[in-house]
């Protein structure tokens, strides 16, 4: 009897097992499922793949300047972006020659659903007079993440970040989230240039920037000229004058960060000599004793 009941249970052992396995196969396979569908929600993946997102909204932000917010594929999709880096926009000519530029998103990085680039329209910019022809619904053709600068929590203790014109875009994604990151306590110094202070883009992001983390962001304005007397900011050029006396000095726990157009940046740290090849530092950072790996070009 005893033997009988033994070779009984040991029928009901491996498949007592099995159903365990069955149920450990099944939270595994749910299990990484949901971890799939999370990684699944990165729109960019550097997969050297490009996706058409359609315009959602556009917004005036100055006369020469829009605000394109895209629809991602899905309301909980992310960019897939990470600070700090961008993606490459393309659009095909009528003859069938692509026309492919680097643009770097202006939102949060982890905002669901959407995308947000703001864009100045250069009158001899092939790609930035298709877009300023575009509406919403609209598409573009997307790819990356190019990643400029791994940026790395508490690296320095204060960064300048050096900007004119649209070359704001890169600094405000760093200045953006770095201020925002409590477990972060690099100090930012934004020096920004325009023509007039109509031209100042993202300026009440930036002031709320300011409002919200005073301890952590400063930004000055620099204007050519000024038709009103309330401009709170600087006439004139970013000098030489001004940056050894309002910047930190060159050392290991510092850095600066610079973008602008091509005269900006040959004054002040020489222009890239390409996407990934920074050339040499020449032009005021250069004089004021920094050196090639403390300053970083956008």
């Amino acid at each position: 009897m005893l033997g009988r009941l033994t070779r009984q249970q040991s029928k009901f052992v491996p498949i007592a097992l099995g159903a365990a396995a069955v149920a450990a196969t099944a939270f595994y396979l749910n299990k990484n499922k949901f971890l799939i569908k999370n990684d699944s929600k990165k729109v960019f993946v550097g997969d050297n793949q490009w996706i058409d997102l359609p315009i959602e909204k556009i917004i005036d932000e100055s006369h020469d300047t829009r605000k394109f917010i895209f629809k991602l594929p899905t309301d909980d999709s992310i960019s897939g972006l990470t600070l700090a880096s961008a993606v490459l926009a393309k659009f095909v000519t009528p003859k069938g020659s692509n026309v492919i530029r680097p643009y770097t998103p202006v939102n949060d990085l982890n905002d669901k659903g959407f995308i947000e680039f703001v864009i100045k329209h250069y009158e001899t910019g092939k790609m930035t007079s298709h877009l300023f022809s575009l509406k919403p619904n609209d598409t573009v053709s997307f790819k990356g993440p190019i990643k400029k600068w791994q940026w790395e929590k508490n690296s320095f203790d204060s960064i300048t970040l050096l900007g004119a014109g649209s070359g704001i875009t890169p600094l405000y994604q760093l200045a953006h989230h770095i201020a925002q990151d409590s477990n972060d306590n690099t100090k930012i110094k934004l020096l920004y240039g325009n023509k007039t202070p109509q031209d100042i883009l993202l300026k009440k992001e930036l002031d709320s920037l300011h409002e919200q983390y005073p301890s952590k962001f400063e930004v000055v304005y620099f204007v050519d000229k000024a038709d009103t007397n309330d401009f709170k900011g600087e006439i004139g050029y970013i000098t030489k004058d001004y940056l050894q006396s309002h910047i930190s000095k060159p050392n290991e726990k510092t850095q600066v960060f610079v973008c602008g157009p091509p005269p900006f940046m040959k004054v002040n740290s020489g222009e890239k000599v390409g996407p990934v090849d920074q050339g040499e530092l020449t032009g005021t950072l250069k004089d004021l004793g920094f050196t090639k790996e403390q300053v970083f070009k956008f």
